[in-house]
Order: structure tokens, then sequence, then C-alpha cells
């Protein structure tokens, strides 16, 4: 890190910020489709984390 100077910094920053910026404006782009193909996604993605919690409290417990 001796190498980085102050523009390496700003360039960074300016760059994390254009970026996050661009994933913000395509996800509030997008938001509609998703709601409309992808409804049942969150009760898809709880039953995964359950089944994996339960996974882990059996493992953990019946050995």
């Amino acid at each position: 890190m001796t190498n980085v100077g102050t523009g390496h910094w700003i360039f960074a920053g300016i760059f994390a910020l254009v970026f996050i910026g661009a994933l913000v404006w395509s996800y509030i782009k997008d938001k509609r489709i998703t709601q409309i193909h992808y409804n049942k996604s969150l009760l898809f993605t709880l039953s995964i984390i359950v089944a994996l919690f339960l996974m882990f409290v059996f493992r953990k417990y019946l050995r």
C-alpha cells in the first residue's frame, strides 16, 4: 500500500459511488418485472434457510 496515492483513493471512491448508483438504478428499474415473475421467491428463500437450519440442528444434536 506504499504506492497508493490520493488519486487512487479518489478514483476508488468515485468508482464505488457510481457502481452502487448503477446497482440501485438497475434494481429500481427491474423491480416491477421481478415482482411479476418471482412473486414466490421469498417463500422459497425462507424454506431453504429453514431447511439448512434444521439440517444443522439435527446434525449437531443427533450425533
